[in-house]
Formats: structure tokens, C-alpha cells, sequence
């Protein structure tokens, strides 16, 4: 019997496909475009703020009047999706996060302005309680036990309150159990059937994730840690149960978070469930990459583009990634 993986060719030679790029453009099994990014951003509360986040060299908070011109930026570059983040000041955090679904808050501002000037591009929202909670956990705390159903009461208020406002997706990415069959049913059933879930249905209690926590506000007042609703990195079976019964729940999409330490899980859920499905580059691997670039320790151009090209051999049919603005400009200039 013939391998089907190796076949039987005595005569072929591998490297034949190889010989130059046009051949090993024909060759290449996966291809990445510009519609496969999503950059995201984040908007901090003031007037002609473009404030670089420590952490994430090359990254910036922009305040909501310097918010459009950015996307504008990157919009002119062909990409038609952004993913937004608040950096809450201290003062709208609470133990109660009530901030999260004041439909005048930074996020549902700022999705109205950039909705108005760009009609066509999809906004996507995140939906959890840590940039609005004294606590910085993505749920409410009572003592140090994260209170799942009330959570869900809140999260079903914030996701209304984004939707209301103008985005197209909403991304859950709290990981209480439950939440999206609760939003999906009172999206529904306020008429706001057309907005899109995307669950953060495998979100791992990461190392990677400090950068971010550092550009929302949420690192210094973080109280513990969030293994107790993130799931264990040890687990990958455990990822594809969390991933069915979002889908079961009325996701429409699929996020793995982080993206290239969980390559294996992003593979294995495309192959079981055929779902659309995303994969976050978090923080933390744009981070630990560009202390690479700036230092002179790896090529810049080359990495990113094959770190982006791995999710897509992995199965990803969409990437958020802060690199996204670079693979653009090279993706348009070849």
C-alpha cells in the first residue's frame, strides 16, 4: 500500500519545489493576507493622548480624538477588523465594575466615533470585567471567590451596552461558565440577533498576558491570580469540552489565547469542530519578540512573518496581533 503522506515516487526530489520563490509561492500550502489580521487597540480617556505602553514597546494608548486617525492608518493598509481595549483610570473602577455597562464609558464612546467614520470595518468588543474592577479579576469578588452567575447578570449588561453602541462582534473572554448562552439569549431578545460571539472558549491562566494587564490598568490591582476560571495549561482535552459547549451556547467563532505557545490546541480545535476560528498573538509574545528585534538578536521582517504564517498552518482564519500593521505594509509592498 502507497503512504498516502509519503507516496511512492523514486524519483522525486523535494527541493525541486523549492528552487526559487515563485515555485515556492505555487508550492505553499497556507498563504496569510491581509484579511487574516486584526490589530488591536487601545483608547485612554483625555484629549491628544498617544501615550507608548512601557511594556510593549512600538504599542500606544490613544486618547478618543486620536483614536480615528490611527485606525484610519491601518485601515488605508487593506485591514478591516480592530479589536478594542479600554485603559480604565482608577477612578471608574469598582468593586461592582458598573463602568463596564455605562453606555457613556470609554469603549462605547469611542465604538460610536469609530463606527460613524468607518461604516464598513468590524469592530469587535471585549467583553470581561477586569479593566473595570478594583480587583482587576474579570469577574465579581466575593472575599476570594469569583461569583460565576452574578458575573454573567454584568457581562449580559456590557455586552448589550457595546452592541447598542456600534461594534460588530462581541468577545467574551472572562471565562465564566455559562456566559454565552446567557448573552446570546438576551442579544436575541433585545433584537440584537446580527451581533456575532466570539468566545474566548480556550483562554489559559498564561504567564503571557502581563504586557496587556499593563496597558488596561489591570496589573497593579490585580488581587492573586485567575487560575481558578482560566484554564490550566496542562490541559488540552479539557479545551476542546470548552469549546463545545460555547459552540452548543451559540458561539460563532472560536478564540485560543495565547496563540503560539497553543498552537497544538488551535490545530486540534479547527480539526474537531470546523469552526471559524482566531487566534490571539498575546502581549507577551509581541513583547518577548520585539526585546528580540530592538536588541539585534533576530531578523524583524522574517520572524514576524513566519510567526503570523504558523497560525495559519495551525488553522487560524483570523489573527489579532499587534504586528498586524507591519505585516500589512509588507504584505502590500511584497
Amino acid at each position: 500500500m502507497i503512504n498516502p503522506t509519503l507516496g511512492h515516487y523514486p524519483q522525486s526530489r523535494m527541493r525541486r519545489n523549492r528552487s526559487n520563490h515563485a515555485i515556492r509561492q505555487l508550492a505553499a500550502e497556507n498563504s496569510l493576507s491581509v484579511n487574516d489580521l486584526i490589530w488591536p487597540v487601545f483608547v485612554i480617556d483625555g484629549d491628544n493622548i498617544k501615550q507608548e505602553i512601557a511594556s510593549m514597546p512600538g504599542v500606544y494608548r490613544y486618547s478618543g480624538d486620536l483614536i480615528i486617525d490611527a485606525v484610519s492608518t491601518v485601515v488605508e493598509l487593506g485591514i478591516n477588523a480592530i479589536a478594542i481595549f479600554p485603559y480604565t483610570a482608577a477612578a471608574n473602577k469598582t468593586h461592582d465594575a458598573s463602568e463596564a455597562y455605562n453606555p457613556e464609558n470609554l469603549i462605547c464612546t469611542a465604538v460610536r466615533k469609530l463606527r460613524a467614520a468607518f461604516p464598513q470595518l468590524i469592530i469587535i468588543c471585549d467583553v470581561a470585567l477586569d479593566p473595570y474592577t478594583d480587583h482587576g479579576h474579570d469577574g465579581l469578588l466575593d472575599g476570594n471567590v469569583i461569583l460565576n452567575d452574578p458575573t454573567i447578570d454584568i457581562l449580559i449588561k456590557q455586552s448589550i451596552a457595546q452592541a447598542e453602541a456600534g461594534c460588530n462582534m462581541l468577545a467574551p473572554s472572562d471565562m465564566m461558565d455559562g456566559r454565552i448562552g446567557a448573552i446570546r439569549k438576551s442579544l436575541d431578545k433585545v433584537g440584537l440577533d446580527d451581533i456575532n460571539i466570539i468566545s474566548y472558549a480556550a483562554k489559559y491562566a498564561s504567564g503571557f498576558y502581563g504586557p496587556f494587564r499593563d496597558a488596561v490598568g489591570s496589573k497593579q490591582a490585580l488581587n492573586g491570580d485567575k487560575r481558578s476560571y482560566q484554564m490550566d495549561p496542562a490541559n488540552s482535552d479539557e479545551a476542546l469540552r470548552e469549546v463545545a459547549k460555547d459552540i452548543h451556547e451559540g458561539a460563532d467563532m472560536i478564540m485560543i489565547k495565547p496563540g503560539m505557545p497553543y498552537l497544538d490546541i488551535l490545530s486540534q480545535v479547527k480539526a474537531h469542530f470546523g469552526m471559524p476560528t482566531l487566534a490571539y498573538q498575546v502581549s507577551g509574545e509581541y513583547s518577548m519578540l520585539r526585546g528580540a528585534f530592538d536588541n539585534g538578536w533576530m531578523d524583524q521582517d522574517k520572524v514576524i512573518m513566519e510567526s503570523l504564517i504558523c497560525f495559519k498552518r495551525a488553522g487560524a482564519d483570523g489573527i489579532l496581533s499587534y504586528f498586524a500593521p507591519y505585516a500589512a505594509k509588507r504584505l502590500r509592498d511584497g
